[in-house]
């Protein structure tokens, strides 16, 4: 009796596998070719993708991040394709997964805005790797451009990460990858100052971190109460700013005195008023 069940059982599996096989084999293998299909597809979207994020010259992170995220929805497209020759129904699939997005994206504002804000910071370039910013009341030399947020290195070896969505429709000021060396030195009244700006010109010209297809700045710029001012304004690259100015301070004070131009002192006339008591 028992062996005769077993049998009756195995012949009804048998028969239901191969029902199964012969309505639903042939849409499965479609099914896994057209999903074979996308993932080539895919690729070859990717190759064409990535050939024009180059010319438009992306970080590599934010290249490989948006080929990755434009693989994976040529897939899904694919894989719905693939669910429909199954005869899955996918509207209230759609209309459920439409409800959780929406629920999603009201809780994440914070985090979208910031995607949206950095994708357009990718594509405007309002400053690049290596420029030196100032925005939202931080400044510093830009590291890294993410999705979500932009890194600013400072000299003091600190980082600072803005949120993407408060950089964009804020007033930046961006100083690119040069910056200019702001230094005022002061001479005595009784100076040559023909020959205290030639100096001036010397150190810079010798000094290896000044660019010297930009000119500098080298003038009178104060006739102050113990001094003649001179502003010196080379250019420099914003990593050799701090090392550059510096090195220019030292080597002045050293030229000034081998050429005895005096760098006076602050000083005061007091004059007394009136006979002693």
């Amino acid at each position: 009796m028992n062996n005769n069940a077993n049998t009756d059982t195995l012949e009804y599996l048998k028969r239901t596998g191969i029902d199964l096989a012969v309505q639903f084999g042939p849409r499965l293998l479609v099914a896994i070719g057209i999903i074979i299909i996308g993932v080539v597809v895919g690729r070859w979207i990717g190759q064409l993708l990535d050939k024009v994020l180059r010319k438009l010259e992306l970080e590599l992170p934010v290249r490989q991040l948006l080929l990755r995220i434009v693989k994976l929805m040529v897939l899904a497209l694919f894989v719905i394709m693939a669910l429909q020759n199954l005869g899955v129904q996918l509207l209230p699939l759609i209309a459920g997964i439409g409800v959780a997005g929406a629920g999603i994206a009201l809780a994440m504002q914070g985090i979208l805005g910031n995607l949206v804000a950095g994708l357009t910071i990718i594509f405007t370039k309002p400053f690049r790797i290596g420029e030196y910013i100032s925005i939202a009341g931080v400044e510093g030399v830009v590291e890294n451009i993410n999705l979500f947020s932009s890194i600013l290195s400072h000299a003091d070896r600190s980082r600072v990460v803005v949120p993407n969505r408060k950089i964009v429709g804020e007033i930046l000021h961006n100083y690119g990858n040069i910056r200019q060396v702001d230094i005022v030195v002061g001479v005595s009244y009784d100076t040559d100052l023909n020959k205290a700006l030639s100096t001036v010109n010397e150190v810079l010209q010798n000094n290896s971190r000044v660019m010297k297809d930009l000119p500098p700045v080298i003038a009178v710029s104060v006739l102050a109460d113990s001094s003649i001012n001179i502003a010196v304004k080379p250019w420099t690259s914003v990593n050799d700013l701090r090392a550059a100015s510096g090195e220019i301070n030292k080597a002045l004070v050293e030229a000034f005195r081998t050429k005895n131009i005096i760098i006076p002192f602050p000083q005061r006339e007091i004059r007394i008023l009136g006979g002693a008591s």
